[in-house]
């Protein structure tokens, strides 16, 4: 319990930071966190972080109601299908070990990772 209290305090903190950091930020500025990042930064940071990407999956998810998108016309139906199964913990993991072995590629986006090592692999091809 004292951890989901923590989780959650660390969610909430990271929010307040990103709503003072400047309000509203166009896309061509945010930017995104990579393996360098990722390697330097706690385990309950990393899972602030994927928090944060199964909230924007969620609200994605939740706006498009009764009527999902296919995987041709949304990615979230496949992150569902990829992630399907998985923790923070065994994501965090998998990150850290694909990370740790793939040194050389530190400057690689961790959603891009998400996506091609854990996603789709674990997403039956279509026919």
């Amino acid at each position: 319990m004292k951890m989901k209290t923590q989780l959650r305090a660390a969610v909430l903190a990271a929010c307040a930071t990103l709503a003072l950091a400047g309000g509203m930020a166009r896309a061509d500025e945010v930017p995104l966190v990579s393996g360098e990042q990722w390697t330097k930064s706690t385990a309950e940071v990393k899972k602030v972080y994927l928090v944060g990407i199964a909230n924007a999956l969620q609200v994605e998810a939740a706006y498009e109601g009764a009527t999902p998108p296919s995987d041709a016309q949304s990615l979230v139906p496949r992150f569902g299908k990829g992630l399907k199964g998985q923790t923070l913990d065994s994501v965090k993991d998998r990150l850290d070990k694909w990370y740790a072995a793939n040194p050389d590629k530190l400057k690689r986006p961790v959603l891009e990772t998400v996506w091609f090592e854990i996603v789709v692999p674990a997403t039956p091809k279509s026919k």
